[in-house]
C-alpha cells in the first residue's frame, strides 16, 4: 500500500441520513452497497452540512469554509475563483484532481481546482437563481412547488437520470484511463450524482424494488399554525401553505425517494466493482456524503432549508481498511472537515496562513478524541436574515436574529425535535451562553447587509445579461475525438496493446 492514496469522493444530492440503514436499523430503504462501505470504514453518525441548500453547502464542503465568509448565500451565489479548494492542494501534491457530475458552482470559474470536469452540471451557472430579500413575499417561479410530491411515481427516463447515468459513465471510464495511462500518479476522483434529489420519480425497476406497504408515512406533521416562523415561510415559499396533500402523493413521493436512494447505492457498487476490476481498492480512499437533506414530508415540511435533522443531517463514511479501523463516530463534525481531512490524507497541509472553518477528521479516524461541533449558516429563500444553527454535544441550537424565535433542542432525550427547551428555566444558562457566542462568531447587523447588497447586484446583472447576445458560464466537457479508438497516427497494434487492460 503506497503512502500517497488515491482518493474516490462519492456525492448524493439531498439524502436524508436519519431515514438511512445507515443510522437507522428499521430503516426500509435498502442500500446494501451503503451498508458494505460503511462495515469496513468509519461512519460519522452525527454529521451535517453547513447550510441547508445545495450550492452554499457545496461551496462550504470544498474550501472548508462558512458560507457567510465566502459568499456563499444561496443557490446563484458566485464562487470567487481565488477561494482555495481541496482540488489545489491536491493538484500542488501531484494529484490527478477530476470531477463528474455536479458541484453547482455559479460563475465563470466551473473548475474551481479540478484539472478536469467530465461532464456539465445539471444546474445553471448564472444568477438567475438570486433570492430577493427586498420582496419577501413574492414568490419567483424557479422555487420549489409541491409538484415533484403531486407527480411522483415510476418512470423510464428523467433529467436526472440522463445526468447521473453519464457521470458514472464517465467516472468509471476515467478509472479505466487512469489505470492504462497515468497508473503512477495519484488521484482524486469527486463523483458528484443528482439523485435523490426531487422531483420524486425514479426508473420502475427502482420502483418496484419497495410496495406502499414498506413505506411508512412521516413519522410527526405539525399543524401549520403551530410551526415556527421559519417553517411557515417554507411552507409559503414551496407551495403548501393553506393546503394538503393527499396522503397516497405523500407516499408516493416517499416511495419514489427510497427507489433513487436504492439507485444511488448501486452506482456505488458500480464505481466500487470498478476500482477493483482496475486493481485500485487497495490504494484508494473511498469517501461518501451528501449535500445536505430532506424532509420528506416530515413536519408536514418538504425539501430542506431549515436545521432540522431531516434536512441538515448528511451521511458520511470514510473507508480506507489498510488505514482505519472500522467504527462509528458519535461526534458532530460537518463536511467543512472534509476539505482539510482529504489534504491530510494526501500528505499535506492546508496552509496556516488562510482562512479555514473546518477541522481535520483524522483525530476521529485513527480513533482519538477529536472535535464534537458543526455550525451552520442559512442566508437563502424563505429566511428574512440569516439563520444560524451550532450543533454541539447534546445540543441544537437555532437563532434567527430578532425575527424569530430560538430553537434549542437535546437530540439524545428527543431525536424527533418535538420539544423547544428555549424559553425552559432549566435552560436559560445554556440559552445565554449560546446566544453570546452567536454574538461573539457573527456580525448579524453586517452579515444581513451583505446578503442585501449582494441579491441587489446580482439581480442587476443578471437582468443586463439576459439582454442582447447572450455568453453562457456552463461548462462545456470537450472530447477529442481524435485522440479516440483507432487513428491512423498511431500503430494499430500499439494502441490495441495501450488500450487493453490487464496488459497481455
Amino acid at each position: 500500500m503506497s503512502a500517497t492514496p488515491n482518493l474516490l469522493f462519492i456525492m448524493a444530492d439531498q439524502m436524508a441520513a436519519p431515514l438511512l440503514p445507515l443510522h437507522d436499523p428499521a430503516s426500509p430503504v435498502r442500500m446494501p452497497h451503503l451498508q458494505a462501505l460503511a462495515a469496513g470504514g468509519v461512519v460519522f453518525d452525527s454529521a451535517y452540512c453547513n447550510s441547508p441548500l445545495c450550492a452554499p453547502s457545496r461551496f462550504a464542503l470544498v474550501s472548508g469554509q462558512l458560507p457567510s465568509r465566502i459568499g456563499a448565500y444561496d443557490n446563484a451565489a458566485e464562487f470567487a475563483a481565488d477561494v482555495p479548494t481541496y482540488a489545489h492542494y491536491l493538484r500542488r501534491l501531484g494529484y490527478r484532481t477530476a470531477l463528474s457530475g455536479k458541484m453547482h458552482f455559479c460563475g465563470p470559474d466551473q473548475l474551481h481546482g479540478y484539472e478536469e470536469r467530465l461532464t456539465s452540471d445539471i444546474y445553471p451557472a448564472d444568477y438567475g437563481w438570486a433570492v430577493n430579500w427586498d420582496e419577501p413575499d413574492t414568490r419567483p417561479s424557479w422555487y420549489h412547488n409541491m409538484s415533484s410530491v403531486l407527480q411522483a411515481g415510476p418512470c423510464v427516463r428523467t433529467n436526472q437520470l440522463d445526468f447521473d447515468e453519464e457521470v458514472v459513465f464517465r467516472a468509471r471510464q476515467y478509472l479505466y484511463d487512469h489505470v492504462r495511462v497515468t497508473p503512477d500518479r495519484p488521484f482524486c476522483l469527486t463523483v458528484s450524482m443528482t439523485h435523490p434529489h426531487d422531483p420524486y420519480t425514479i426508473h420502475a425497476p427502482y420502483w418496484n424494488r419497495y410496495r406502499d406497504e414498506d413505506v411508512p408515512l412521516p413519522s410527526q406533521v405539525i399543524p401549520q399554525a403551530q410551526q415556527d416562523p421559519h417553517s411557515k415561510r417554507l411552507l409559503k415559499v414551496i407551495d403548501l401553505w393553506d393546503r394538503t396533500l393527499p396522503e397516497d402523493s405523500v407516499r408516493r413521493a416517499r416511495r419514489a425517494y427510497f427507489g433513487a436512494c436504492s439507485y444511488i447505492d448501486d452506482q456505488i457498487g458500480l464505481l466500487r466493482a470498478t476500482l477493483a476490476e482496475c486493481g485500485l481498492s487497495d490504494n484508494t480512499v473511498v469517501v461518501f456524503s451528501g449535500d445536505h437533506g430532506d424532509m420528506l414530508g416530515e413536519r408536514g415540511l418538504w425539501y430542506k432549508m431549515h436545521w432540522f435533522e431531516m434536512a441538515a443531517r448528511v451521511p458520511l463514511v470514510v473507508h480506507a481498511p489498510g488505514r482505519f479501523q472500522p467504527r462509528r463516530v458519535s461526534a458532530s463534525v460537518s463536511t467543512i472537515d472534509l476539505m482539510p481531512t482529504l489534504v491530510e490524507l494526501a500528505g499535506g497541509r492546508t496552509d496556516p496562513g488562510l482562512p479555514l472553518d473546518g477541522r481535520s477528521l483524522l483525530p476521529h479516524l485513527q480513533g482519538q478524541a477529536g472535535h464534537d461541533e458543526a455550525i451552520g449558516e442559512y442566508m437563502a429563500e424563505g429566511a428574512v436574515t440569516p439563520l444560524l444553527m451550532i450543533r454541539r454535544g447534546r445540543h441544537k441550537f437555532i437563532h434567527g436574529g430578532d425575527r424569530d424565535p430560538d430553537l434549542l433542542y437535546d437530540l439524545s432525550a428527543d431525536p424527533l425535535e418535538q420539544s423547544n427547551l428555549a424559553d425552559a428555566p432549566q435552560h436559560q444558562e445554556l440559552v445565554h451562553a449560546l446566544r453570546a457566542e452567536v454574538a461573539r462568531r457573527w456580525n448579524l447587523p453586517a452579515l444581513h447587509a451583505q446578503v442585501l447588497a449582494s441579491q441587489r447586484r446580482r439581480r442587476l446583472v443578471t437582468d443586463a445579461l439576459t439582454r442582447g447576445a447572450r455568453k453562457a458560464w456552463d461548462h462545456q466537457p470537450f472530447v477529442d475525438a481524435s485522440q479516440q479508438y483507432m487513428r491512423n497516427h498511431i500503430d494499430l497494434d500499439d494502441l490495441e496493446r495501450r488500450a487493453r487492460f490487464p496488459g497481455v
